[in-house]
């Protein structure tokens, strides 16, 4: 009998002959394509298994002949999906990357889906695939297609799944694996990955074929590890680059798609949410919120067919996923503070919530509005009462301004115009920031127009003047320079 090779039982591409395991939820899935009339959505992280598991299934019941799966990944097959989408099918239809499809090829297969169940159709079932969170998108489509469909969510497999397949590939190759505790923490559940790293850990060892006599593969996790980082980073460094770099490099920005693509490696479902992400990380809210609420990171990403590859965005649900296994491989081992100095960016800002807030009399509204809209073009986080209108409602407005003026800002910035002292809200933010002067934490922008004497107290420290009776444009852009470069100068001092 012939030896079996390394990559015959640790496969890295197509379905493991010696190493498959059955994930926890392959006998509800069984069962789902058993019964007839109910069309099915799997879901899950990529590399877990969920495409392999309804492979296997279609093979112990027989129906290998007769099914093929389609992926919106491959332009050949959209004619296809397309024809599945319009009923001309008969059987099984099964769809992979179901998310990758467009919006009305999704709509169109969920009404389809709905029909078949009213119809309670046995003779066809659809059964699509695809990342945490597809069945929401499906749902959103058609709300009441919920209760008509199998919905079977794949998790990241448990560390003892994972053993099971490490010890199936011990047996075949007649080794022990010194290293396998870290193999399986760092799989982070998926089987590709620890197919991945015991490959990679046998190659190190010397382990290229099947034993003659049992052998222990003694190499260290970090050499295995290093050796796949060196590997990952010529794939995957220039897209994490391109991501976190956004439509623009702004070095003394605030660096919002850093945040949400660290978020995303620490992320145990390889998916987040980002409005959760947002509420869990108040101190980038300004930042990452308009990336996302102004559809930024939508057409960035849309603009981007290599990014697209690796990760995916659906705008309906703000859900973002990372779909390629080894790029969260990559991710999770990133330094991210080096990283972030590599790219470009002076700092990795985690602190304070504010670069700037704003305090300002009603009268200069627009005057506030243009400097505020002008930072936060720059990625740099501004704190102006119109933007926060949503979080202000029902609370003790006095209670909520005066955190933000006394140190969740690292500057503050008063427009100290001719109206300024007589309102009520300017005063109270002035007490709130009052005693930050002496930190250098102040940065006064005196009206022209405005007698000397009025804010005496304030002329000691450095400060912008600003002419009301002159274009109101070139001035604004001098100052969001100004405030800019002073970031900047922060950002590289800390």
């Amino acid at each position: 009998m012939d030896k079996l090779f390394l990559e015959q039982v640790f496969t890295v591409a197509g379905v493991p002959t010696y190493t498959y395991v059955e994930p926890y939820e392959y006998n509800e899935l069984l069962v789902a394509v058993r019964t007839p009339g109910k069309c099915i959505v799997i879901e899950g992280p990529s590399g877990i298994g969920k495409t392999t598991a309804i492979i296997k299934i279609l093979h112990q019941l027989h129906f290998e002949e007769e099914v093929k799966i389609y992926s919106a990944r491959k332009e050949q097959d959209m004619p296809v999906i397309q024809r599945i989408a319009d009923g001309n099918f008969k059987g099984i239809a099964i769809v992979d990357d179901f998310h990758r499809l467009p919006n009305e090829l999704q709509s169109k297969i969920s009404d389809l889906m709905k029909i078949l169940a009213d119809e309670r159709d046995e003779t066809r079932k659809i059964i699509i695939i695809g990342i945490n969170k597809v069945g929401n998108a499906l749902v959103t489509f058609s709300p009441d297609l919920n209760n008509r469909i199998s919905t079977i969510r794949f998790e990241a497999n448990p560390d003892e799944k994972v053993n099971e397949l490490i010890e199936l590939g011990e047996k075949y190759l007649n080794i022990k694996i010194n290293c396998k505790a870290e193999v399986i923490k760092h799989s982070f559940g998926s089987f590709h990955l620890a197919q991945l790293l015991c490959q990679k850990t046998c190659i190190l060892g010397g382990v290229i074929e099947e034993q003659e006599q049992p052998k222990v593969v003694c190499t260290s996790y970090n050499a295995v590890e290093n050796s796949l980082i060196d590997d990952f980073a010529r794939l995957y460094f220039d897209a994490a680059k391109t991501f976190v770099t956004g439509k623009k490099l702004r070095r003394s920005g605030r660096a919002p798609y850093v945040h949400i693509l660290k978020w995303l490696s620490e992320s145990d479902t390889w998916s987040i949410s980002l409005r959760h992400e947002i509420a869990k990380h108040p101190n980038q809210k300004a930042s990452v919120s308009q990336v996302v609420d102004k559809g930024f990171l939508e057409k960035f990403l849309g603009s981007s067919p290599d990014l697209q590859n690796y990760i995916y965005f659906n705008p309906l649900t703000e859900t973002l996923s990372v779909e390629d296994p080894k790029f969260m491989f990559y991710l999770k081992s990133l330094n991210w503070n080096s990283f972030v100095l590599s790219v470009g960016y002076l700092q990795f800002v985690t602190e304070p919530r504010y670069d700037f807030a704003l305090s300002f009399a009603g009268s200069e509204r627009r005057l506030a509005k243009m400097i505020a809209n002008r930072l936060n073009a720059l990625d740099i986080a501004v704190f102006y009462d119109k933007n926060e209108q949503a979080d202000i409602l029902s609370q003790d407005v006095e209670d909520y301004l005066a955190p933000i003026y006394q140190s969740e800002a690292l500057y503050v910035v008063p427009l100290l115009s001719k109206n300024y002292p007589a309102r009520v809200w300017t005063r109270i933010e002035s007490s709130a920031f009052k005693s930050r002067f002496r930190d250098n934490a102040v940065i006064p922008i005196w009206f022209a127009d405005v007698d000397e004497g009025m804010f005496d107290e304030t002329r000691k420290y450095g400060g912008i003047v600003f002419a009301p009776s002159k274009d109101s444009t070139p001035q604004v852009e001098q100052i969001v320079s100004t405030l800019q470069e002073r970031i900047a100068h922060f950002r590289t001092e800390h």
